[in-house]
């Protein structure tokens, strides 16, 4: 089963999707550690919601290993960097509909034990989905 790649990042895009084409606003819930990239001051028990609506995100990726966006958090710009394994939950502001996920320490102890380098991981080129309006 090692072989076979995880179907979240597909599940979260098809999320973004329904909730894009519905009219709905798309907020994912994140497991926060020193791997994900957000503002601290917003974290509370360790985990975040973040909007994900093309209003509120600028060059959303919503890659197989990592999310990155550009938003801005009390007016200032900041860049949002979340490894997809730190996503405990997609649903629709408006109506709760959406998918959580069981949360795996061993997959945020495996981005842990990839250092730095996997920060970097985002800016290889590699083929991406981008969200265009």
């Amino acid at each position: 089963m090692s072989g076979i790649p995880s179907n979240k990042p597909y599940l979260i895009r098809a999320l973004h999707q329904w909730c894009t084409d519905f009219g709905f606003t798309p907020f994912i819930a994140v497991f926060v550690d020193e791997n994900v990239e957000v503002p601290m001051e917003f974290v509370k028990n360790d985990e975040i919601v973040l909007n994900l609506s093309l209003e509120a995100c600028h060059q959303l990726n919503l890659e197989n290993e990592w999310i990155s966006f550009q938003a801005r958090f009390g007016g200032v710009p900041r860049k949002i960097m979340v490894p997809v394994s730190h996503v405990l939950a997609i649903y629709a502001r408006e109506n709760g509909q959406g998918m959580s996920f069981p949360f795996d320490p061993s997959q945020a102890n495996k981005s842990k034990d990839l250092g730095q380098d996997s920060a970097e991981k985002p800016k290889v080129n590699r083929p991406s989905l981008t969200i265009v309006k």
